[in-house]
């Protein structure tokens, strides 16, 4: 049985129809990347998985139980975790004031100890505001933040947009360390290359659409090609 399974799960922003029909599945103890170019649905499908976007009876299945129209903090408490684009720190809070508020509900594997094992910047400044620290800091407190809620799902949007390729590499380095913990991931990428490098299966949205689907080693570049650009 998938972790999560979507069934022909579409979504709207009010008369728009943003995703068409969405159907895909993540097992346990597997990152799944979602890629596509702007617009093509990615951040809109995790809203719906995550309860943030209304959707239709029976499109949206965790761990086998139909979660579709749940809140988000109902999803919250089942262990779906959403780390958002841009971010989205406490501006007021310091850097483990942030961690901590991730943590609010939960007693699980994520502590303090193994989110700053995991990431040492965190660290060396836990007692700064957390928007001092620099974009790559920041996406890596955004992580921290959803695995202090001890996510059986952790799904990251745009996890690389915007941030130097240095700190891209040690991001993505932590991945497996979080992938063995048991957490599986969905993350939302547009950079291919890191996609493809560290996800066990790739979907690849266009237009609302799922386009492709598969393991990277069995995708040719053609393929990725014509289904992320539909050229």
């Amino acid at each position: 049985m998938p972790l999560l399974e979507t069934r022909d799960l579409t979504a709207f922003y009010g008369d728009f129809q943003a995703l068409f029909g969405i159907s895909m599945d993540v097992s346990a103890g597997e990152i799944v990347a979602i890629i596509g170019a702007n617009a093509a649905g990615k951040s809109t499908f995790l809203k719906a998985v995550a309860g943030l976007l209304k959707s239709r009876p029976g499109s949206i299945f965790f761990d086998g139980t139909d979660i579709s129209g749940e809140p988000a903090y109902d999803t919250l408490a089942r262990g779906l975790v959403l780390v958002p684009e841009g971010r989205r720190l406490f501006p007021s809070l310091t850097v483990e004031e942030n961690l901590m508020v991730g943590g609010y509900r939960r007693n699980g594997r994520w502590t303090l100890k193994r989110i700053y094992e995991l990431f040492p910047i965190l660290a060396e400044r836990r007692h700064q505001p957390a928007t001092t620290l620099s974009g790559g800091q920041q996406q890596m407190c955004a992580i921290g933040r959803g695995l202090m809620a001890d996510p059986r799902l952790l799904m990251c949007d745009e996890i690389s947009l915007g941030l130097a390729p240095i700190v891209i590499r040690d991001i993505y380095a932590a991945l497996p360390a979080i992938k063995a913990e048991g957490t599986s991931m969905v993350i939302v990428e547009q950079d291919i290359v890191q996609a493809l490098d560290v996800s066990d299966r790739i979907y690849c949205f266009q237009e609302g659409h799922v386009k492709l689907t598969g393991k990277p080693g069995e995708l040719t570049r053609e393929a990725i090609h014509t289904a992320y650009f539909g050229t």
